[in-house]
């Protein structure tokens, strides 16, 4: 799966002003809300922080991954937020997160909504990459790595 082909630099806020969990989530969704991604914010806020409630996205290394599935979802989407400071996102290693990937989907795109996860934790994963990410100040920089890493794979 090409991550840019439900990513926009629009689609990033570096750095985010949210400094809590629940807050991070709600900003990130109203990111997407305002670029037409997501047609009703307040249902996706729920699916995501009830999806929170149950586990942690927080899987280690300094990311966290909030996701959930929305009826008022036209199509997959996807925002990145890099926090001001690391925060706490109650991560499964006990670390701080650095970085946020908001995925969001319609119900019936399942296939593609773990296409997606899974791509970002293969990206991720790669600690080169991870650190320049990290290190990312704003969009741009963080959308650059991205497509540079698309063409890599691709």
């Amino acid at each position: 799966m090409n991550l840019l082909d439900i990513l926009t630099e629009e689609c990033i806020r570096a750095p985010l002003k949210a400094t809590d969990k629940r807050g991070v989530i709600e900003e990130l969704v109203d990111l997407l809300a305002s670029l037409g991604k997501v047609h009703d914010a307040a249902a996706l806020k729920e699916a995501v922080w009830t999806r929170e409630q149950t586990r942690t996205t927080g899987i280690g290394h300094g990311l966290a991954i909030p996701h959930g599935k929305c009826p008022g979802m036209p199509a997959l989407a996807m925002a990145i937020g890099k926090p001001a400071q690391p925060l706490d996102f109650e991560a499964i290693d006990g670390q701080p997160v650095r970085l946020v990937v908001l995925l969001a989907s319609p119900p019936d795109r399942t296939s593609d909504h773990i296409h997606a996860l899974a791509r970002i934790s293969r990206l991720m994963v790669m600690e080169d990459f991870r650190t320049k990410m990290y290190n990312a100040t704003t969009a741009s920089e963080i959308y650059e790595l991205l497509r540079s890493q698309q063409e890599v794979a691709a």
